[in-house]
């Protein structure tokens, strides 16, 4: 099996400055080692609430990794600027994912209409932006990850295993 890279960006001023532990990134990683049978080697970066900061992490993760998740800066405050970085560095912009995304997380909280999620192509990297509360991590990946391996598949990425017991990828029937 392949190896899958995966990068996870966290963007939080409050975490960044150790208010508090980041709890998102974590379960990021918790959810995808439960999805994913590969080996995954992860990269973990956490930056603040600042564009710039997220731009060039978004790029160096982008040029290591085959998927980057990132987590926080998606709502409408001021510092919310992930889902900016995010389309500036992408040379595709996937809105299916945010709009899924948004749609499970109206099951469980009204305010879902607030979240910009998005998710986009950078080279041979699928970038997809995630709230930041774990709960709500775990209710969009359920949502959008069975279309992420054939997603990487068609930007030329590793081959993603599936773990069927705990989530079912969808792949086109070849012809």
């Amino acid at each position: 099996m392949d190896l899958i890279k995966v990068g996870i960006l966290v963007t939080s001023d409050r975490a960044f400055n150790n208010i508090y532990e980041d709890l998102s990134g974590k379960e990021i990683m918790r959810v995808l080692k439960e999805y994913i049978l590969n080996e995954i080697e992860f990269n973990y970066l956490l930056v603040e609430d600042n564009y710039e900061d997220i731009v060039r992490g978004l790029k160096t993760l982008g040029e290591q990794n085959s998927l980057v998740v990132t987590t926080g800066g998606t709502g409408p405050a001021k510092r919310d600027v992930t889902p900016e970085a995010t389309l500036a560095v992408c040379e595709k912009e996937l809105p299916g994912f945010g709009e899924l995304m948004r749609s499970e997380s109206l099951k469980y909280v009204p305010t879902a209409i607030l979240s910009r999620q998005t998710a986009g192509i950078y080279k041979n990297c699928l970038i997809i932006n995630l709230p930041g509360k774990p709960k709500s991590i775990a209710e969009c990946l359920v949502a959008v990850f069975p279309a992420v391996p054939y997603c990487i598949d068609l930007i030329e990425g590793p081959f993603i295993e599936v773990n069927e017991a705990k989530i079912k990828a969808f792949r086109p029937k070849s012809r």
